[in-house]
């Protein structure tokens, strides 16, 4: 078995055509497809949702209904290229490039902080490219940040040298994990970091590392938390977000606006929705951002409950298939990856529907798969291809 996960597929010359396509060890068969399937059609919902927050927001789509339909299905296009290019290669061969892929992740959330960087929905974490589009180089910070935990906390593991990782192996890891956290966190985004510390949590939980690392490191961010705080270091704007979730009647028309106009939109879909294109809290622009943060407001109203919990359902399936692939893994490695994944997934899909719901502070995070934005999607289609390709290299008898 080797690093090109094609290389397990068993082709060979005696095989041909749908028997070679469908063989019990072909890439075909060895695919999670209920992930790809929930992907695509969060994807494809996604698309519908963008498009009904859109299409009549002259102000943003440069008179073009289809301006952000045709890019959200354009990213989905690329974010699904990538997958297949990151299963073509191998989460293996990708492990030997950590170095690499680690120090081009951290390039780019520097050139931010220069004269590179812009500030985009109150959040200065973009570099603009040109030609309407830019990047958000801290959606690919997370990828990095899973795989060279990774690649530190299971090398001697696998290697059968420990069983589990040592106290030093663990340092190491944390320390490789803290600088482009710290970077982020001076820009300033807080939604970015949070799902990193989270995605940190994750990777140490499936590693095997001792709980005092857990424990110490929930204890360090609390620290870490209130002198943030005390400090200084948020924005004004990061400020008055938590100030509206601890008090939702905090200035309604101001700083809680937000939240409450999309408690409105969601509460008004009740069962059934009001129908696709036909919400008036969404054709009548009362939800900002609603086509990227806010985009489950869309669900909530026009869907409704069915419609918004089949979004749900679906990232549930997402998860559920990605804790088999950690569990049927036979490598540390593996299973740490998916762990990370699964981490990330899960908190940043539970913190944009709760922000929606009040339950959460308002973050700035995309929903998976769902919202708008190139960068988000082609980083959670490339961690898709992870998935995949630790599914596909996995022993048959696993």
């Amino acid at each position: 078995m080797t690093g090109n996960s094609f290389s397990v597929s068993g082709y060979g010359p005696e095989r041909s055509g749908w028997t070679r396509l469908f063989a019990r060890d072909s890439l075909a068969r060895r695919l999670d497809w209920p992930i790809l399937f929930s992907a695509i059609a969060l994807s494809l919902i996604g698309a519908a949702l963008v498009y009904s927050a859109t299409r009549n927001r002259t102000e943003l789509n440069q008179g073009d209904p289809y301006y952000f339909l045709l890019r959200h299905l354009l990213n989905t296009g690329i974010g699904f290229a990538l997958m297949i290019g990151t299963v073509w290669l191998g989460h293996r061969t990708l492990r030997t490039a950590v170095p690499i892929l680690y120090g081009i992740s951290v390039v780019l959330i520097l050139l931010v902080l220069t004269p590179l960087g812009a500030t985009i929905n109150g959040a200065h974490a973009w570099i603009v490219i040109g030609g309407g589009f830019s990047l958000q180089p801290s959606e690919f910070v997370k990828i990095t940040i899973i795989l060279g935990m990774a690649m530190l906390l299971a090398a001697r593991v696998d290697a059968g040298d420990k069983p589990h990782p040592d106290h030093r192996t663990v340092v190491q890891a944390l320390g490789l994990a803290a600088m482009p956290i710290l970077i982020v966190m001076l820009m300033p985004d807080l939604g970015s970091v949070m799902v990193m510390v989270v995605i940190v949590l994750g990777v140490l939980l499936t590693s095997g590392a001792s709980n005092r690392w857990i424990f110490g490191l929930i204890g360090t961010g609390a620290i870490g938390a209130i002198a943030v705080w005390q400090l200084g270091v948020l924005d004004e704007y990061q400020i008055n977000r938590f100030a509206a979730f601890a008090n939702p009647e905090l200035d309604p028309a101001g700083v809680g606006y937000n939240t409450n106009q999309a408690r409105i939109a969601i509460g008004s879909g009740g069962l059934l929705g009001t129908g696709l294109f036909k919400g008036s809290q969404t054709t009548g622009q009362f939800v900002p951002e609603q086509q990227t943060d806010f985009v489950f407001t869309v669900a909530g109203e026009e869907l409704g409950f069915v419609g918004a919990g089949l979004i749900i359902l679906l990232l549930g399936v997402v998860l559920w298939r990605a804790c088999r692939i950690a569990r049927e893994t036979t490598e540390l490695y593996g299973t740490i990856v998916a762990g990370g994944i699964i981490a990330w997934f899960a908190f940043q899909a539970f913190e944009n529907i709760g922000m929606t719901l009040g339950i959460m502070p308002v973050a700035g995070l995309p929903l998976p798969f769902v919202s708008y934005g190139g960068s988000s999607m082609f980083a959670v289609w490339v961690a898709v291809g992870l998935l995949q390709s630790i599914r596909v290299e996995r022993p048959m008898s696993a």
